[in-house]
């Protein structure tokens, strides 16, 4: 039962009114759940304190590395509505930060080496105290319009970098820099000697340390599957019983492969885990049978008609309508909602999906909600593959423009916009695309230019990278001297704070003139969208055929 004791949340593109939740969130949280969650990443801040000015090495303490990212990635949009795993977890960071005063006061002669703000010295008794304490030190609490508006800026790139991060690191790929960065940006936005120009510098870093990131989570991806190859990925049912997954993380999906091997049971992917059908390793798997369903916002008729057990790896949960439905979803990793199964990884990682394979056997195989086969694969690997075609292609004027329009998708009307934008391009247009928001024009029938896709799907959120690397790529070959002297376009839509840190990644390497939709965010001050507009030419969306006649 909620609290009602009031919330402040303006994180994602659909907060009420575009200003903010303030009573349940449109994501379906309630007011309890949102203040846990402020007061999660309180308690993170608290830890970045004592480990950025106790100088703390981050390679000695690897385990509360992982937890904290962890938490951070609890605390993005639609990931974890469970309060109890929530309130554990708040304890669990005071508990680790606990122990690293300590040790700082063991190795100082029994005096603490750092002047310990309130965010540091909090300790949560009861829930009651948390929830009390979460309202006074959630967003509202810095005055400052344009400084609250960075630091949540910097707070959700930074959530954005550690859901990131958790897919590297599981799968052994780790770099103490991102650590440390982490454990410094968090500490900076509790700081009020810092104005808008240092937070303007630390939103920069932020999106520097976005693109080391996404680098080190291509480079475990493609180290461990292969680089992803062109691949047709059905979107049809077969007649065996089957488990949906749906999420981020490949490593849960490989276990559950490995698991599922002659069981008689067949595994989809939903949402964003479609692009796990392009990387080699798993073509190897034939109960890898397709992709089912659409984007994350229409799983609550597509949960229905599925009949078997859903596995949450990641966000995103839209909270299920009926309990015959939630009976049959179950979450691991930083995911959680309550009533439904939680499936913990022993010490090294390893998670028994056993109870979600019996459940499956008993119940009717997927509804066929549709046939075909979709197109992806195009990750960077792959296009500059194609390099010479594409070059070719745009010097004869074939391809005038590409367009990325990569990021989220949502349930809101004026999403439509995206795939009316991808019908009226002009036929000499490519789409390059990564993210759920793809799903708004992925099964279009958009022909292609001299034999290459007029869709060209490079993966999931994080494999924005690869549009990225593409563009720099393209860089070089025609030797400009600027990203922004190429003829690529960017419309991208964002929902959540995954978007948010690509979003500063494209802007750390350079690049200009974004429009952003269906809306500019939320938390952005008219100052500080004064000046992204000012420095980087970000503009909204207006309609789709002045957008076109603008970009081209």
């Amino acid at each position: 039962m909620s609290s009602n004791m009031g919330m402040f949340c303006y994180q994602c593109q659909e907060t009420a009114g575009g200003k903010g939740c303030t009573k349940v969130g449109v994501c379906g949280k309630n007011a309890d759940v949102a203040i846990l969650q402020d007061l999660l990443i309180y308690a993170v801040k608290g830890l970045s304190q004592v480990v950025y000015d106790g100088k703390i090495d981050v390679k000695g303490i690897n385990t509360i590395n992982k937890e904290a990212v962890k938490a951070l990635f609890m605390t993005i949009t639609n990931a974890n509505f469970d309060d109890a795993v929530i309130e554990a977890e708040i304890k669990t960071i005071i508990g680790y930060r606990n122990q690293l005063l300590k040790q700082l006061e063991k190795s100082n002669d029994g005096s603490c080496p750092i002047e310990l703000s309130d965010a540091a010295t909090f300790d949560a008794a009861t829930r009651e105290d948390m929830l009390a304490k979460g309202i006074s030190v959630g967003v509202l609490s810095t005055e400052n319009e344009d400084i609250r508006s960075l630091r949540e800026l910097i707070i959700y790139g930074i959530k954005g970098l550690a859901a990131y991060d958790e897919h590297a690191a599981n799968l052994g790929f780790e770099d103490e820099e991102i650590y440390s960065f982490i454990y410094e940006a968090l500490r900076k936005t509790m700081d009020d000697s810092l104005g808008v120009a240092e937070l303007i510098d630390l939103t920069m870093r932020t999106g520097e340390f976005g693109v080391k990131t996404m680098a080190l989570l291509d480079s475990a991806n493609t180290s461990v599957y292969g680089n992803p190859e062109i691949t047709k990925v059905n979107i049809g049912t077969g007649k065996r019983p089957a488990i949906l997954i749906s999420g981020h993380d490949l490593k849960d999906l490989e276990m559950l492969l490995e698991q599922t091997k002659n069981s008689g049971v067949d595994v989809y992917t939903h949402g964003e885990m479609l692009p796990a059908h392009y990387y080699p390793l798993f073509k190897k798997y034939d109960n890898l049978v397709g992709n089912y369903g659409n984007a994350w916002w229409k799983q609550l008729t597509e949960f229905e008609s599925f009949n078997g057990p859903i596995l949450f790896t990641t966000n995103c949960i839209v909270p299920p309508r009926s309990e015959a439905v939630k009976n049959r979803i179950f979450t691991t990793g930083a995911a959680g909602f309550p009533g439904c199964r939680h499936i913990e990884g022993d010490s090294n990682g390893n998670k028994d999906f056993s109870e979600i394979i019996e459940l499956a056997k008993r119940l009717p195989a997927p509804t066929q909600i549709e046939s075909g086969e979709i197109i992806g694969g195009f990750a960077h690997n792959q296009v500059i593959s194609l390099a010479d075609k594409i070059v070719e292609a745009i010097k004869s004027g074939a391809i005038k423009k590409f367009f990325v329009m990569g990021g989220c998708d949502g349930r809101m009307k004026s999403r439509d916009y995206y795939e009316d934008f991808a019908k009226k391009l002009p036929e000499d247009c490519i789409i390059l695309t990564a993210g759920c928001a793809k799903y708004r024009y992925n099964k279009l029938n958009l022909g292609d230019i001299n034999g290459i896709p007029r869709v060209l799907d490079a993966g999931q959120c994080n494999d924005s990278y690869s549009l990225a690397v593409i563009a720099l790529k393209l860089k070089e070959v025609f030797e400009k001297d600027d990203i922004n002297e190429l003829p690529i376009a960017y419309n991208i839509a964002w929902y959540e704070q995954k978007a948010v840190i690509v979003l500063l990644a494209l802007l750390y390497l350079g690049v200009k003139n974004i429009h952003l939709g269906p809306t500019l965010p939320g938390f952005l001050s008219p100052n500080v969208a004064a000046v992204l507009v000012e420095k980087f030419g970000i503009a909204g969306i207006t309609d789709v055929d002045s957008d076109i006649a603008a970009l081209l």
